[in-house]
């Protein structure tokens, strides 16, 4: 039997992040894959980034992860969204080349000292004292210190498309059929969600004349700070909608779609519906929108995003010829569901580790989450902690007040959830701290005191916040109203000031921000636009980032506030029943958890602080 220091199951987003926290960690490490085609494997949307999710991509590769570096060299189109609104929720998102970003990322995997990826199935595991044994198919099997399960959605999994299923993972490559019960054995709750993906057609069979064009954006962030040469645009992307006729279709086909004819058993998300629910949950939207995004350069497959389905194959392609610019689309490949299971979250730590198990660790789309980047944050903090439980040092706990990875699982391991769980800026309550722009700001020195960010991007970090000082003290000095600043206030509409002030007193005023004090005076030519746009948010923003401060001051009293262990929250009488259950289920580590938890009041957190200093009195 092979020995590591620890094992991965599974080389999708969670798997791969762990795989190399791990092994760059020091430790010797097995990652198994059911496929080693599927490492990496971008099996819906080929694009990283998003609404919130762009802020969990900049965060992973702030504590030193590979998301942000390898879509920055396979992105094929970039772009800023939100971008006419505040910076809270403004989020990078990249058109992924799919099969780049897969072979970059196997790529890596393979050339990384201590890292073993080797493809098989896991089948059963044994807890033998401080080993944990994983037990293959094939009967290959090995032990390690620490594991990690990143399993995606291939737990008996199967794949649904009108009324043809299949015991399949996405993609069709092959699913885990046996893992699932030994999960069982080990005491674990499981429950059964879905997902889908749309179909992919032929770029030759559409008509894109009748399409709007979705250019990308030049010279813009990368999402990893580690990026020197920014990606440039190689594809466009192009807009069009359903319509009545759409609609129609899908209206009198409804008895067979496997989601309402009761097929499909397991609970799908609320925040990316197929379209015949989307059709008959907003019965009142005349159109809904749908982007056609290439999957890769070298291939003339295009994803079409929005039009989830699990319809039969012919009222598919009827679907699909109804719209604009696909009256005549050839379908590569199905649209179709697919169910799995995963576990109840809420068994989890906030670091990650099974609850009474030590040195198991869980991450990804196991938990209950959707999307690439969520379970590449989780993978990463699953591989930081099992790391840090082989040298036998302190967990990491991130904050809510940390960054959005803190937020997404302090959700599911505080609130479990009963739909796949999306990350989303209103997730986040202190958004306005949490950007994309300043995630190495707010991380990189915690990936560095965990030993995983390396020299080269520490000095990175390091020259960053020389450049924002020295950015800021030039700010501080007063100027004298000259014609050059004169014309600056005239045409942008400000009041002339009666004395001479700081610059950073004009970054102030409403219409004028630190560019256009650079354009008319040249007089922070020496920054990029990545410490300008650093500079400028924290001065416009300086009241609102200040009153967040003092919100998480407020917080962090209550997260400092730890519960006991084995604290016995039926032991006293002052806890409501309901209360006491749902915390006795969570065990939360300290009152701020605890006043997270569903169906625990004010009231209640108010009696368990009182019962706390009791119990240790």
């Amino acid at each position: 039997m092979k020995e590591f220091d620890a094992i991965v199951i599974g080389a999708g987003h969670a798997g791969c992040e762990s795989a190399l926290a791990l092994a760059r960690m020091g430790n010797k490490t097995l990652l198994l894959t059911l496929s080693l085609d599927a490492v990496a494997f971008l099996a819906c949307n080929p694009s990283i980034g998003g609404t919130a999710k762009g802020q969990l991509v900049a965060e992973v590769d702030a504590l030193g992860g590979e998301m942000g570096v390898n879509i920055d060299k396979t992105s094929i189109q970039i772009r800023m969204l939100n971008r006419g609104k505040g910076p809270a929720v403004q989020s990078l998102r990249a058109q992924a080349d799919k099969i780049e970003y897969h072979n970059e990322m196997k790529k890596t995997l393979e050339n990384t000292p201590n890292l073993f990826l080797r493809q098989g199935e896991a089948v059963e595991i044994i807890e033998d004292g401080e080993y944990k044994i994983v037990k293959t198919a094939a009967g290959k099997d090995y032990k390690a210190k620490a594991l990690v399960f990143a399993t995606g959605v291939y737990l008996k999994s199967r794949i649904i498309i009108g009324e043809y299923t299949k015991d399949v993972g996405p993609n069709g490559f092959m699913n885990a059929k046996l893992l699932s019960e030994s999960l069982e054995r080990l005491g674990l709750k499981l429950l059964r969600f879905k997902t889908g993906t749309p179909a992919r057609v032929n770029s030759r069979s559409i008509d894109f004349s009748k399409l709007e064009i979705q250019k990308g954006e030049e010279n813009i962030q990368t999402f990893s700070f580690l990026t020197k040469d920014k990606p440039t645009n190689r594809a466009v992307c192009y807009l069009t909608y359903t319509n009545e006729n759409t609609h129609n279709i899908i209206k009198a086909n409804l008895d067979k779609a496997p989601v309402y004819s009761g097929l499909i058993k397991g609970v799908g998300p609320r925040y990316c519906p197929s379209i015949e629910t989307k059709i008959v949950r907003f019965a009142d939207k005349e159109r809904h929108q749908l982007f056609l995004e290439p999957e890769s350069l070298s291939t003339n497959e295009i994803y079409i995003q929005g039009f989830s389905t699990s319809m039969p194959t012919d009222i598919q392609e009827e679907m699909i010829r109804s719209i604009q610019g696909l009256e005549n689309a050839e379908i590569m490949r199905d649209s179709y569901a697919i169910e799995y299971d995963c576990i109840d979250p809420k068994q989890l730590l906030p670091t990650l580790e099974l609850k009474g198990h030590n040195g198991l660790f869980f991450a990804g789309q196991i938990n209950g989450t959707s999307g690439y980047e969520e379970a590449a944050a989780q993978g990463l903090i699953a591989g930081i902690n099992a790391s840090l439980y082989i040298q036998n040092k302190p967990q990491l706990i991130l904050k809510r007040s940390d960054g959005y990875i803190g937020v997404l699982i302090d959700d599911i391991v505080t609130k479990g959830t009963l739909e796949p769980y999306r990350m989303m800026t209103s997730r986040a309550e202190y958004r306005l701290l949490l950007r994309q722009d300043n995630a190495d700001l707010r991380l990189t020195e915690i990936g560095r005191e965990v030993g995983l960010v390396t020299d080269e991007r520490y000095n990175i970090f390091l020259e960053k916040k020389a450049k924002i000082e020295k950015c800021m003290e030039k700010l501080k000095s007063k100027i004298k109203m000259d014609e050059v600043f004169e014309s600056l206030f005239r045409e942008n509409n400000e009041n002339l000031p009666k004395e001479n002030i700081t610059l950073y007193d004009m970054l102030k005023r409403s219409n004028i921000d630190i560019f256009k004090i650079n354009e008319k005076t040249h007089l922070f030519d020496e920054f990029e636009y990545e410490i300008l746009n650093e500079v400028n948010i924290m001065v416009k923003y300086e009241g609102y980032l200040k009153q967040q401060d003092e919100e998480i001051t407020k917080f962090k009293k209550n997260e400092a506030t730890l519960i006991p262990e084995n604290f016995d929250y039926f032991k006293y009488h002052g806890l409501r029943l309901e209360a006491a259950e749902k915390l006795n289920e969570v065990r939360p580590l300290n009152l701020g958890q605890a006043s997270r938890i569903s169906g625990v009041s004010p009231a209640d957190i108010a009696v368990l602080s009182v019962l706390i200093k009791k119990d240790r009195g």
